[in-house]
């Protein structure tokens, strides 16, 4: 037999793979940074003075129950389940909220169990899920319909609150000169920091991302598949909890129509963040960048004076573009 000819390549080590792979795994986030960076520029270039300190911080004081959101819904995500419970999750919070401050309840009673109503409703569909071994899809789509349902039965209109150290949370701003945060978004860049340090840092994260490529191949390692499957759901809901408080005090009321849509609004964030919807590929980091993206569109369909709506139609495209980008990034990584 003949030895094989040569390809011209240079042939990689396994340390060669292993950046190769880390930079195929990033790429999907480094698409998602050019094109928040060309949007910048796009607005910048119509518009003249788009590119502020008052804009960058608009970004982030106008989506901070979003970004948690997103936080909670890449841990779904990258075990390959998804969660349609957060959106109705935040109008039971907080609509439990304002019951209990008319009702004259502290907040620093109130507050945790705003936080406590959502990881309940993400512990019911992570039982289903992990123990019962129902499709994602259909224990979310049930666990929205029973926190909606809460919500009505709490109240079937909107309630006004009046409390201190809730509007705190969105109400009071620091900042230099035109740039600007509030507490709330300071809390929702801690949740995507600790999320970042949980994801690369430690057991558990590294199991989700496990669950996610392979979960047969994940059991037959000795890993804890189903405590995991069932604590991302449990953190999703956490997160949709806190992520009602935060709305709560944005709108500063309770509603039972709040949160309409918010959980597609999530999941478009977080694949246009680089997370592919199958698991076991993506990064926080891309969920915050697909927040900022989405934000971006929002304010520059505002600047353009068209009808809202166009937002929707703007994401719909992106959606398919990213879906498309990353299928053809797992096709590389297959070759």
């Amino acid at each position: 037999m003949t030895a094989p000819a040569a390809t011209g390549a240079p042939r990689l080590g396994g340390r060669g793979r292993s950046v190769r792979y880390r930079l195929n795994a990033w790429l999907p986030v480094l698409a998602t940074c050019v094109i928040l960076v060309l949007m910048l520029g796009a607005g910048q270039a119509v518009f003249g003075d788009f590119v502020s300190p008052r804009l960058l911080s608009s970004l982030f004081d106008n989506n901070p129950f979003l970004i948690v959101l997103a936080v909670g819904m890449t841990f779904v995500i990258l075990t390959g389940g998804i969660d349609l419970s957060v959106g109705s999750v935040i109008a039971f919070s907080g609509l439990l909220g304002a019951q209990l401050f008319a009702a004259g309840w502290p907040a620093a009673a109130v507050l945790p169990l705003m936080v406590l109503s959502g990881t309940l409703i993400g512990a019911v569909v992570g039982v289903m899920v992990a123990f019962f071994d129902i499709q994602p899809f259909i224990a979310s789509l049930a666990g929205m319909f029973l926190a909606r349902g809460l919500a009505y039965v709490t109240s079937l209109k909107a309630l006004p609150i009046h409390n201190d150290a809730l509007n705190w949370l969105l109400g009071t701003s620091w900042g230099v000169g035109d740039w600007t945060t509030t507490p709330g978004v300071l809390l929702s860049l801690l949740l995507v920091a600790i999320a970042f340090w949980v994801f690369h840092y430690t057991r558990f994260g590294r199991t989700v991302y496990a669950v996610g490529g392979n979960e047969q191949s994940a059991r037959l390692m000795g890993l804890a598949v189903t405590r995991t499957v069932f604590l991302v759901y449990l953190i999703s809901g956490t997160c949709a909890g806190i992520a009602g408080v935060l709305f709560a005090s944005y709108t500063q009321s309770g509603n039972p129509l709040a949160g309409l849509g918010m959980e597609l609004q999530a999941i478009a964030a977080v694949v246009i963040g680089g997370t592919i919807l199958t698991g076991g590929s993506g990064y926080v980091i891309g969920s915050l960048f697909g927040v900022l993206v989405y934000g971006l569109i929002q304010i520059s369909i505002t600047y353009m004076s068209v009808d809202s709506w166009w937002t929707y139609i703007v994401i719909g495209v992106m959606l398919l573009l990213f879906v498309v980008f990353q299928r053809a990034i797992a096709a590389r990584r297959r070759r």
